[in-house]
């Protein structure tokens, strides 16, 4: 199959046909073998029952409903297993990407050789609420690491069928797709300038102010997930090191003061307590790193997702 357009939604009843139509006008032309997946994130309107008709009357199209409310990364996740395309093609429901974009993605793919191709929606019709915290955190993002892209929580992404089997998406972690790839040794990873339509129906269901903090929280745990997910003793043991070995050096400079010059009150010094301290935090990390390395190694997967239907055309 040459095409997958993934799309996660929630309570997008209104705009699901007219972007099911909207994709089919464009892919059908050019002979390509495709397919949409759309998942259901435990939509509360009609959405399903949207996506059932859809599939009756397009047998490209196929639907994933989850029993409740998991959040993007997890739709995404399951859409990416279901997909059998060789290019994978994600999309916002609320027709605010535009599906005019997938010839040129496609193309990126296959001829250019990326393995993951971003949108950048350059010209944007969002609130201040969401651009600024989408500002900050894209420049945070870039900084840590090093992937110059300006856009990364664009939904409307072009990967490689290779990728997206090689990855696992979860929590929050959909803004961070091209590191989490990057981290997998996916490395090339390009930028398209694409149309950002203004919203037609409805409101946001995946944003909102209190991004920015989770954004944050995201960026830190990804960076740390992708340099110490399998080697976690290296932070934490590093950790306890430089604390024990500081703790150390204080204590045996105290005893040299002890035994040597006849200092008396050793204990009544800041530093005394300090090196203890450093001692015991630093023994503590590393009884952390050893735990985490027992986790790592043992860990089940994440993907537990409760799949209440499934539909295929």
């Amino acid at each position: 199959m040459n095409l997958s357009v993934v799309i996660p939604l929630l309570n997008e009843e209104e705009s699901l046909p007219e972007l099911e139509a909207w994709i089919r006008r464009v892919v059908e032309p050019l002979s390509w073998s495709y397919e949409i997946v759309m998942v259901d994130d435990g939509s509360k309107d009609t959405s399903w029952q949207v996506i059932e008709d859809l599939a009756r009357k397009n047998p490209n199209v196929k639907g994933v409903k989850f029993r409740r409310n998991y959040g993007k990364s997890a739709a995404l996740n399951t859409g990416f297993q279901v997909a059998e395309g060789e290019v994978i093609i994600t999309m916002d429901a609320d027709l605010q990407d535009s599906p005019e974009e997938i010839p040129e993605l496609y193309r990126m793919i296959k001829e250019e050789g990326f393995d993951l191709v971003s949108g950048w929606k350059k010209t944007r019709h969002d609130p201040f609420s969401k651009t600024f915290p989408s500002k900050f955190f894209n420049a945070a993002t870039r900084w840590v690491s090093d992937i110059q892209l300006h856009d990364f929580n664009c939904g409307l992404k072009a990967y490689r069928k290779e990728v997206i089997k090689s990855i696992e998406v979860y929590g929050e972690m959909h803004r961070y797709i091209p590191l989490i790839a990057k981290g997998a040794g996916f490395g090339e990873i390009g930028e398209k300038v694409v149309a950002h339509q203004a919203r037609k129906y409805g409101s946001t269901k995946f944003g909102g102010i209190k991004r920015g903090l989770i954004g944050l929280l995201d960026l830190m745990s990804i960076s740390f997930v992708g340099k110490f997910s399998k080697r976690p003793m290296h932070f934490f043991g590093s950790l306890g090191f430089f604390a024990s070995f500081a703790g150390f050096v204080m204590l045996v400079y105290l005893s040299i003061q002890k035994l040597v010059y006849n200092e008396y009150f050793i204990t009544d010094r800041p530093l005394f307590y300090l090196g203890i301290l450093l001692l015991i935090v630093g023994t503590q990390l590393f009884v952390t790193g050893f735990l985490a390395e027992l986790v790592s190694r043992n860990s089940p997967d994440r993907n537990t997702y409760l799949i209440e239907k499934t539909v295929n055309g």
